[in-house]
């Protein structure tokens, strides 16, 4: 009986465990459901989007970026002086060693016939001096024999060292020459990087200069933008940026009111250039460039007569005094038909 009472009580345990088993795994079942269910309600990353840059944001960017690439520029620069530097060396090195071993091969063959010179008539010196009627200018023709020897063996000497010179400094050159080439190449590659990157947030930034800035015939509200450059054409269209909401008024050339060409007159009269308060007398007043080659400062002209201009300011745009009932402000040059820009100043 107690075997089996035994027997019986483990077997009734067995049987009571499942039940309770089964309440965890439930438990478990549900709050597992639970988490799934909130980890699907809740969208990967931050509840809501990140705010959209400030134009401020967006102008420290570019400004931040410019200065970055007029760093690597000037880097850039050094390093192609230091390339040309280098080539000159190696230019001058090759030209040492070519003389050098010139100078070397010619010195040589005369080293060579003195020693045959030497090896046929030294067997006949003793019985030359001993049968000499003139044993005293013999002995002084021997020393002179000997001592232009010895002074083409030294100018030998030298010519090879010389040339051994000559040949390390060719080899500095050109090592020299690969490691700014490996400079210049890197700084390439990093100029090109940033110069996309400032392509970028000019992008998103003008964009938004020019939705904030209001399009024509909405009300224009002033925006600051970065002008990379340290020129006059750069400063220019810098202060030219401080004119804006000042209204058009027809033959006005400031402070107060501007027409077009009477707003590039005065912006370019604050870096000490004078120019006509005339658009045909601008178009004359300078280096004419591509669309392509545009930077900040440049003039761009607008019309077949050329009756408008703007100072470029970049990103497609320009700052402008646009028609009567408006005011300075900024827009892209691509609303207008381009007749083609001018470049005042660096």
């Amino acid at each position: 009986m107690k075997p089996t009472l035994s027997g019986g009580g483990k077997s009734a345990g067995k049987h009571a465990r499942p039940p309770e088993r089964a309440r965890r795994l439930r438990r478990v079942g549900v709050v597992s459901l639970t988490v799934a269910a909130l980890l699907f309600a809740i969208p990967v990353g931050s509840a809501s989007a990140d705010p959209e840059p400030s134009l401020k944001e967006l102008a420290d960017q570019a400004t931040k970026l410019h200065t970055d690439i007029e760093t690597l520029t000037e880097q850039y620069n050094g390093q192609r002086e230091k390339l040309k530097t280098a080539k000159k060396a190696a230019e001058a090195a090759q030209k040492t060693l070519a003389s050098s071993e010139s100078d070397l091969a010619a010195k040589r063959e005369k080293a060579v016939a003195l020693a045959q010179n030497a090896y046929i008539t030294g067997g006949l010196k003793t019985l030359a001096f001993a049968t000499s009627d003139d044993p005293e200018g013999f002995l002084n023709r021997a020393a002179t024999s000997y001592a232009l020897q010895t002074e083409q063996g030294e100018e030998i000497n030298q010519l090879t060292k010389a040339m051994d010179a000559a040949t390390r400094a060719k080899q500095s050159a050109t090592t020299r020459i690969d490691e700014v080439q490996k400079l210049v190449t890197d700084l390439d590659a990093k100029r090109d990087k940033i110069t996309k990157l400032v392509a970028k947030v000019e992008s998103s930034l003008f964009r938004r200069a020019l939705g904030e800035a209001g399009r024509p015939g909405t009300r224009a509200v002033r925006v600051n933008l970065p002008i990379p450059g340290s020129g006059k054409a750069a400063e220019a269209a810098r202060w030219a940026l401080t004119q804006q909401l000042k209204p058009y008024v027809w033959g006005a050339e400031g402070p107060s009111s501007y027409d077009c060409s009477g707003l590039v007159m005065a912006a370019f009269q604050r870096v000490g250039i004078s120019l006509p308060h005339y658009t045909g007398d601008q178009w004359t007043a300078g280096r004419h460039i591509s669309r392509e080659e545009l930077r900040p400062g440049d003039l761009v002209f607008f019309y077949s007569d050329l009756h408008h201009v703007g100072i470029y300011i970049g990103g497609g745009m320009m700052v402008h005094a646009p028609q009567t009932g408006d005011v300075v402000r900024i827009a892209s040059i691509a609303r207008r038909p381009f007749a083609g820009a001018v470049r005042i100043a660096d």
